[in-house]
């Protein structure tokens, strides 16, 4: 028997019944603003197609997987109000693309109790990079609730309770603004698991000391030393290293002549000068 999924039996295209449902519920009805533009329009189209993908390919193992490319064309072609607008659906769909490139990304970069390991997640088709956890906002959506939200589907953890607003680290690549605030002293044995289905297929802590610091460090695909795709994190790395190393305080003594060498006596004779002790303390606390 062959297993279910195979390309083979997937040849079935969505029929116009569901189309027709998947143009009412996800365009026809969405709020007045969100169809002023084909940029907006397309983002409903979108929320379409990962229906499609998530809940009526699963239930149905003929039906055909469709790129967003090819589904929006789709759409178009059977839903009313998208119709007389078939003739220019490569330029609407080309600038969408460019559009998706402008919105901004908001995440966070998840570090365990002793700052050594920061969460990654891998996405679900082959060949995905590693990055950390994060999305694109929605319009007029804060910068940390889109955090919290994408934190959320792709990990399943809640960080609204550890997320400080000045905490992040940002970079601007083309056009396009990335926000990942930093979220510190979460336990190496918390559960993760992505709430999202056919997104997310692999949750991981890597060391930060081993990941690369700059593109030099890799291929022109961005490979890690390891082999491993690091695209969307190299570019945080060297802050994200900065961050660290002004959050562990430097331990031991503030001056070195203040350690006393007795020549002569044993460890055995050694006692602790606990008046010096406590006034060292009193110094420090000051």
């Amino acid at each position: 028997m062959a297993r279910e999924g195979n390309p083979v039996h997937r040849s079935i295209l969505p029929p116009q019944e569901l189309l027709d449902d998947l143009c009412s519920r996800f365009v026809l009805n969405a709020p007045e603003e969100e169809l002023q533009s084909f940029e907006r329009i397309l983002f409903l189209v979108e929320q379409a197609h990962w229906f499609y993908e998530d809940n009526t390919m699963e239930k149905n193992s003929n039906m055909k997987p469709l790129s967003l490319r090819e589904f929006a064309s789709l759409m178009f072609q059977s839903c009313a109000a998208l119709r007389p607008y078939i003739a220019h659906i490569d330029d609407i769909y080309k600038d969408f693309t460019t559009y998706k490139t402008s919105v901004p990304v908001t995440g966070a970069i998840i570090l365990d109790l002793s700052h050594e390991r920061c969460l990654l997640v891998k996405g679900w088709k082959v060949g995905a990079s590693w990055s950390f956890p994060r999305g694109k906002k929605s319009k007029d959506e804060e910068d940390h609730h889109c955090a919290t939200r994408e934190v959320w589907e792709e990990t399943g953890f809640d960080v609204s309770k550890l997320l400080k607003l000045d905490d992040y680290l940002e970079v601007v690549i083309g056009q396009q603004r990335i926000r990942l605030y930093i979220i510190s002293g979460v336990s190496n044995d918390t559960v993760f698991a992505p709430k999202t289905k056919r997104e997310i297929s692999e949750i991981k802590w890597h060391m930060v000391d081993e990941l690369p610091m700059a593109s030099t460090e890799m291929s022109l695909l961005n490979r890690g030393p390891t082999g491993v795709k690091y695209f969307m994190v190299w570019p945080f790395v060297r802050p994200l290293r900065a961050w660290i190393s002004k959050q562990i305080p430097t331990r031991g003594c503030k001056d070195d002549s203040s350690i006393k060498e007795v020549p002569g006596k044993s460890f055995r004779d050694f006692k602790f000068d606990l008046v010096e002790i406590l006034q060292i303390l009193e110094e420090n606390l000051c």
